[in-house]
């Protein structure tokens, strides 16, 4: 499959990626999610696991819309790679969590697009 590829070629090369600073707090939450893609991604305690959207023009960003269980997951990264915005995550204990991107113009509140990964940890 070819995101199953993707993410792991994302996921190597995001393991030399050095620890980047959480999004700002200040900015306010997404307001409702629009329909859009949902993927499943299951991995083992420990491992990375790591999402690419592509960089976007006119204000456009792609923004964690939705807390992440800390007890599965832990954002570790994110940096600009290529044309592409890659967003690391760690494995940190068993379970399942909901991964919820949205595209916003800037920090508003308003999601055009959203992006979900339903990742499972053994």
């Amino acid at each position: 499959m070819k995101l199953n590829a993707t993410l792991a070629g994302v996921t190597a090369a995001a393991a030399v990626l050095a620890i980047g600073a959480p999004a700002d707090a200040s900015a306010p939450p997404v307001g409702p999610i629009p329909k859009g893609p949902v993927s499943a991604v299951t991995t083992r305690q420990g491992q990375l696991v790591a999402v690419a959207f592509p960089r976007r023009a006119n204000g456009l960003v792609w923004r964690l819309a939705r807390r992440v269980d800390p007890r599965v997951l832990r954002q570790v990264s994110e940096a600009d790679v290529g044309h592409s915005v890659v967003v690391v995550f760690q494995a940190t204990g068993k379970g399942t969590a909901r991964v919820v991107f949205a595209l916003t113009r800037g920090e508003t509140s308003r999601a055009l697009a959203s992006v979900i990964h339903n990742v499972r940890v053994r």
